[in-house]
């Protein structure tokens, strides 16, 4: 009881986001690490001797060859539970050596200020407290926008607005005459009608399902090489228009208006000259939107392009969701003015939920950036502003504040453009959008646009065998948008694949649809068909590659930009470091992570184990091989330390010292660590990258982290990076495309040497 009554008293001192956190996936976001927090929940039920046999230790993994068991067999060994009392007990004397280990002082390694910039505490591979706080904290699971919590752990209700529902009804409003847009929707040139009124048949239906896709490829003046792709009809020839003229694009009457006042910040004096509202880019994107095909654009970036590519987006979705409310209150209009007992079936116009367009994005600063895009778009001018419904909680909910981060803390360029604001990745909201005015927050089966996390919506779609799930509102999507895609890797990407498995399915009950007014397409379950995906990346991925490939079925065809790096992040190393590459033989890409493991043990490790060899990192992207070879190191008792993202501060000093100072010979190195963190790892001499990183710069990052060693040896500096011929996207954006064809051919090591001027 004294376990319990103190976890209980812990819980207690923790804020609303913290106990929402907790409460929601057990675990707090690896970005934040206080350290001063630990909390530990115990459980004791019935089943518990059955849960403690279920559950493996994490030195059974190793045990394991298959993928998939490693990852069933995670769970906190008791080997692993003595380290975090170890961890506890010397937390003081960690803290203590940071300085010592930073002494060139905070800006270097962000540490120093780090303590005040960290919320949260995330337990190192505490997945047993994990599953116990669910229990105790997460009573019920979320339905749709309505979230009731437990009040004992004083965690409010998630506040969705009911104050606006027949203000925001599409059953009983009309259009107004004034918006004038509802004849314009009529067109047949109009490329939302085309595609939501094309009526396919079985046969074409069977032909998508069965037959493969036929592909062919041009050259954009700035997306590149394009790929179009589509089973139902051979590719027509598809080019990017020279000029648009934002008349001719069909788009909503006010947006004609208002988007050139919104996009001006990114055109350049020569498309203001030639009267355009486009940037090159947002030309060749919109124009692949606008067309109603799958797009794949997978060179977003944060820094450069990527509010130009959010601003396109949103266009888009908004210009949909407008002229299909237009639509829906036009029609309206007519059956209210129609005789009675006239009985028509012109007027089928919705599905069979309302909302239309989801957008998933990482966390909660993109979803306030892509309200403030829809408001800006919406006002016509200064004097039209138009009615927000819940601004105020909004931006307190979304918003962030400048004080909370240290004014010293200095990270790359590209960290702070994707962290930047409100960095929360457990969100999800719902938005309505009537004529002139917008509600935020309206429940999921009362909205047009729903803006929520891969994790948010996680939580909403629940698991097989939960009591209380909620998938219905996504059965009529008819515009997914999947933005920065590459970060959900970070994340977790069961979630986005979790999502894609219950999208468009045919909801299990009516919800209250006038089934008169349900498009056919939606009545046949043919909605897939008609999505339109739009997935938007920083890299190219082979997960993110699958989603793309074996999850979109729109009839249109799809659309995915390839470009080939010709030069690579290997350009970008400033240090004098010979790079060998080691190739590794598989058979399947199944087959490649035991293959992988054994070929470091047996060919790569033992070259390494001599104390000459000392102040070696060992880079690992997958936290399941970290786990391997974290288990294999103590088995064989070698002299090493370990850093992944569920690592306490505490501990990540105490590792950080010893391996500088060589009183420990290996560090193994997480990926997902050096993303949320990217602190300056001192004492590097000797680099292994187990596999290639997932993002291409990261190489270069990791490999000039050994010039913070000023210790003259430079001639002593090795990397070995280790490769397969599945690696080839990730090794081509490392070495470039020509070595990497080179390198896939011959079966021999590859040596390369940067001299610090490439």
């Amino acid at each position: 009881m004294g376990k319990r009554r103190g976890g209980r008293e812990l819980l207690r001192s923790l804020s609303k986001k913290q106990k929402k956190h907790l409460r929601e996936f057990g675990e707090e976001h690896p970005f934040y690490d206080k350290g001063n927090i630990i909390v530990q929940v115990e459980v004791r039920s019935d089943d518990s001797d059955k849960s403690s046999k279920e559950s493996d230790s994490e030195t059974e993994v190793e045990q394991v060859s298959g993928y998939h068991k490693l990852l069933a067999t995670l769970k906190t060994s008791p080997e692993s539970e003595s380290e975090e009392e170890e961890d506890e007990s010397e937390s003081e004397e960690a803290e203590e050596s940071e300085a010592e280990v930073d002494s060139e002082g905070s800006q270097e390694t962000g540490e120093g200020e780090e303590g005040k910039e960290d919320k949260n505490d995330v337990p190192e591979e505490e997945e047993g407290t994990t599953d116990a706080a669910e229990q105790m904290l997460s009573q019920e699971q979320a339905d749709g926008a309505d979230t009731s919590c437990d009040p004992r752990h004083g965690v409010i209700e998630e506040f969705t607005d009911v104050k606006h529902e027949s203000e925001f009804s599409l059953e009983t409003n009309f259009m107004e005459e004034e918006s004038g847009d509802c004849n314009a929707d009529r067109r047949d040139s109009n490329p939302f009608k085309q595609h939501m009124d094309k009526e396919l048949e079985e046969k074409e239906i069977e032909k998508m399902s069965t037959l493969p896709k036929t592909s062919s490829q041009s050259q954009w003046p700035r997306l590149g090489q394009v790929i179009f792709s589509s089973t139902l009809e051979k590719q027509k020839t598809f080019k990017a228009d020279k000029e648009v003229d934002v008349k001719q694009l069909h788009l909503h009457k006010p947006l004609e208006s208002t988007w050139p006042k919104v996009n001006k910040q990114f055109l350049s004096a020569a498309d203001k000259s030639t009267d355009c509202s486009f940037t090159p880019l947002q030309r060749e994107l919109f124009c692949i939107m606008n067309s109603y095909r799958d797009l794949f654009y997978p060179e977003r970036n944060a820094l450069t392009n990527g509010e130009q590519v959010r601003h396109a987006y949103c266009l888009h979705a908004l210009n949909h969701v407008l002229k299909a409310n237009a639509q829906v209150l036009s029609n309206n209009a007519r059956r209210r003015d129609q005789k009675p007992g006239t009985d028509t079936d012109d007027h089928r116009d919705q599905g069979l939920t309302r909302p239309k367009v989801l957008m998933i994005v990482p966390f909660r600063e993109c979803a306030l950036r892509i309200v403030h895009i829809f408001i800006s778009l919406l006002e016509v001018n200064d004097k039209k502003k138009i009615d927000v419904s819940n601004k105020k909680r909004f931006k307190g909910e979304y918003g962030s504040d400048p004080e909370e981060k240290p004014p010293n803390l200095k990270r790359p360029e590209d960290y702070e453009a994707v962290f930047a604001g409100n960095i929360d990745d457990h969100f999800r909201i719902g938005v309505a959008i009537l004529q002139k005015s917008m509600r935020l927050y309206a429940p999921f089966y009362s909205s047009d646009i729903i803006i929520a996390s891969p994790l948010g919506i996680r939580t909403v779609i629940g698991a097989e065998g939960e009591k209380k799930r909620d998938f219905d509102f996504l059965s009529s999507i008819e515009i997914l948008i999947i933005d920065q895609a590459d970060i959900y890797l970070m994340q977790n990407w069961e979630h986005v694949l979790h999502l894609m498995k219950h999208i468009n399915l045919l909801p299990l009950d009516s919800h209250g649809v006038d089934f008169s007014r349900v498009r056919m397409l939606n009545l046949n379950n043919w909605s897939k068909y008609y999505r339109q995906t739009l997935l938007f990346s920083a890299l190219q991925d082979p997960q993110i590659n699958s989603v793309f490939n074996k999850h979109c079925f729109n009839y249109m065809g799809q659309v995915a930009i390839r470009n080939v790096p010709l030069t690579g992040s290997i350009s970008h190393v400033v240090v004098q470091l010979p790079h060998v590459f080691r190739r590794l033989e598989a058979d399947s890409v199944t087959s490649v992570i035991d293959g992988r493991f054994q070929f470091f043990i047996d060919k790569v490790l033992p070259e390494y184990r001599d104390a000459i060899m000392s102040h070696t990192l060992i880079y690992i992207p997958s936290y399941f091989d970290y786990v391997r070879l974290r288990n294999y190191f103590k088995k064989e008792d070698l002299n090493f330390t370990h850093i992944c993202e569920y690592t306490r501060k505490a501990a990540v000093c105490r590792a950080r010292r010893f391996f500088l100072k060589g009183e420990k010979q290996f560090l193994l190195f997480t990926e997902r660590f050096h993303f949320y963190k990217r602190y300056m790892i001192k004492g590097i001499r000797n680099l292994i990258f187990y596999e290639l990183p997932t993002y291409s710069h990261f190489y270069s990052e990791i490999c000039n982290m050994l010039k913070a060693t000023d210790s003259g040896m430079d001639a002593t500096w090795t990397c070995t990076v280790l490769y397969s011929k599945y690696d080839a996207q990730k090794l081509a954006a490392v070495v470039g495309i020509d070595r990497t064809a080179q390198m896939l051919q011959s079966k021999k090591n590859v040596h390369l040497f940067v001299t610090g001027e490439n």
